[in-house]
């Protein structure tokens, strides 16, 4: 399994280096399934992302709640690791997950999506049940991220559609990022079925490299 490395601190989609604040990472796994992991973890099958030597067990991070969609609740221990080379620590998060985040991000990404319609921050808070504060902040730092988002998943685009057909502009930054993340998500579904089964926002954690057939982690 490939892995990506993002600092510890608030960083929205396409973050792929780490925050130069940040005194450990979070590395970002496409895999929900907690054994499976493990096992991968156990075998050394997930590589650091900073020297490339085994990941080993190293305990666990501090349990989270991270709030799911319509009043769900997740309860999460990340798994700590530590590099069999360089010695430094990592947690393991899966995709559904946005490090420093209280939300899922299915709930963050269906923001994004009713922004990229035009409305404001209090109109999208109110159906997600959220308070207006907590949506303001996923629209900043996103809209601070929109144009390094619109250009990476273009270049995704390109690389999985046989004949990749651009969305037309949107009228914002934001929402020509949202509807470029769409289009490659479709373009990646239509190229590996198994894609159906995640969805765009869940894809937009994983996809760093569809160049090949793997999923690379990104977040």
């Amino acid at each position: 399994m490939s892995v990506d490395l993002v600092g510890e601190c608030d960083l929205c989609w396409c973050a792929t280096t780490p925050c130069a604040r940040a005194e450990r990472a979070y590395v970002l796994i496409g895999d929900t399934d907690v054994v499976r992991v493990e096992q991968q973890l156990r075998r050394g099958g997930l590589a650091c992302p900073s020297c490339g030597a085994g990941l080993t067990p190293w305990g666990h991070g501090r349990p989270r709640e991270v709030r799911g969609d319509l009043g769900a609740r997740l309860f999460l221990r990340p798994r700590r690791t530590r590099c069999s080379g360089c010695r430094v620590t990592h947690v393991l998060l899966a995709e559904l997950v946005v490090p420093q985040r209280m939300d899922a991000t299915e709930v963050i990404g269906a923001g994004l999506e009713i922004a990229a319609l035009g409305m404001g921050h209090r109109a999208i808070a109110a159906p997600l049940g959220r308070v207006d504060g907590t949506v303001c902040g996923w629209l900043r730092r996103f809209r601070l991220r929109a144009e390094e988002v619109r250009r990476h998943f273009t270049v995704v685009l390109v690389a999985v559609a046989d004949d990749p057909v651009m969305p037309d502009a949107a009228g914002s930054p934001l929402s020509d990022a949202v509807s470029t993340v769409a289009a490659a998500h479709r373009a990646a579904s239509t190229r590996w079925p198994d894609m159906h089964t995640v969805s765009r926002w869940e894809f937009a954690g994983r996809a760093e490299d569809f160049k090949s057939s793997e999923t690379v982690v990104m977040l």
